[in-house]
Formats: C-alpha cells, sequence, structure tokens
C-alpha cells in the first residue's frame, strides 16, 4: 500500500520565469473575479499554488504586482502591413488596438482604473501610456509616412494631434462613455474622421 502511494509522481517545483508567470496569471485572474480593492497576496499566492514569501520577493506590494501582471498581459497591436490605403491600414491598427482593450488584461486594467485611488490610478495609467497608447501613435505616426509616399494622405498630415485622435477616441468612449467599440463604429470613425482629416 505504501509502494502504491509513494509511486505518483508529485509535480515538480516551479521556479524562475515559470513561477513567475504563474503568479502573474494569478494577478489577472483575481482582478477579473474579484477586481483591485478585494484582491490579496494571499488570493494571489492560493491562486498560484505557492506562498505569499514567493510573492514578496519579487513584489514588494500589491500594486508592483498588479502593474507588472497587467504590462506583461497586455497583448502586443505589432506590426501594420500595407493595405494599400491609409483607409485599410488605419482599420487594422484600430481592430488590433480594441483586440488589446478587450482582452483579459486590458479589461483588467480598465477595471483597476476604475476602483484604485488617485495615487495608484497615476501609476497604472503609465501602463496604459507605454502599454498601449504610445505603441499606437508609433504605428499611426508610420502609417501615416507611409500614405504621404503611397499619395493618399496629404503630405502636412504629421502634426503631433493627428496620432492621438483614435487611442483618445478608443479611449474616451470606452472609459467615459461606457461603450465597446463594434466593427461599424470603427468604420464610422476611419471613413467620418481619420480619412477626411488625412486625405490628400
Amino acid at each position: 500500500m505504501a509502494g502504491s502511494r509513494w509511486s505518483v509522481a508529485s509535480p515538480g517545483r516551479r521556479r524562475g520565469s515559470e513561477l513567475e508567470r504563474a503568479i502573474l496569471d494569478a494577478a489577472l485572474e483575481q482582478l477579473s473575479t474579484v477586481g483591485w480593492n478585494a484582491l490579496t497576496m494571499e488570493g494571489v499566492a492560493a491562486g498560484s499554488h505557492t506562498g505569499k514569501a514567493s510573492l514578496y520577493r519579487r513584489w514588494p506590494s500589491k500594486a508592483d504586482l498588479v502593474a507588472d501582471a497587467l504590462r506583461t498581459g497586455l497583448p502586443q497591436i505589432g506590426e501594420i502591413a500595407d493595405g494599400g490605403s491609409i483607409r485599410e491600414d488605419l482599420h487594422l491598427l484600430c481592430v488590433r488596438t480594441r483586440d488589446v482593450m478587450h482582452s483579459r488584461a486590458g479589461q483588467a486594467l480598465r477595471s483597476v482604473l476604475h476602483e484604485c485611488d488617485h495615487k495608484h490610478a497615476e501609476r497604472f495609467h503609465g501602463v496604459i501610456w507605454s502599454g498601449l497608447h504610445e505603441p499606437a501613435q508609433r504605428l499611426i505616426r508610420e502609417l501615416v509616412l507611409r500614405g504621404i509616399a503611397r499619395g493618399d494622405v496629404r503630405p502636412d498630415a504629421t502634426g503631433p494631434f493627428v496620432v492621438d485622435v483614435i487611442p483618445a477616441m478608443l479611449m474616451y468612449r470606452a472609459k467615459v462613455c461606457g461603450s465597446e467599440w463594434g466593427d461599424t463604429e470603427i468604420a464610422e470613425l476611419i471613413d467620418e474622421v481619420m480619412v477626411p482629416l488625412l486625405r490628400a
């Protein structure tokens, strides 16, 4: 009997990046289920099947852990292949940006911003900036320059506000208006705002 009990191999102890990934996944799961205010280091430790000491060795506080979980969990927008027109290029960028916002980490980030206090909100806004807004702005700038070279964007459409329009509208409608971006809304943003703004 004793032999059969010990014949069942116990799972190997996780270390390094494997353990960190499990902890970060557990933190995102906690954010999705209980939110920022109710999330605890104890709950994340239980969810990742490790001890609290493993968390505190890597993240001094709940805010540090959550910021890292959100930062690493946000999908990348990725490069935008040439679709042949500024309309097609920007449409794909909007769809990709929406997918990031609708990912588990994107939804968790939005809920955290609704719950947390002003001090922590500033920190998590930084996660949005580095993980979503800055990459989107960089890509929009590249797409506009591509359109200028292609001839379907006016040559002087290089001002700083041009790259702000899409990220600002997506965030405003999601955060302030509480509305989601369907395919129809994305098409209207491109056709009624961006194309007229950029047309050569």
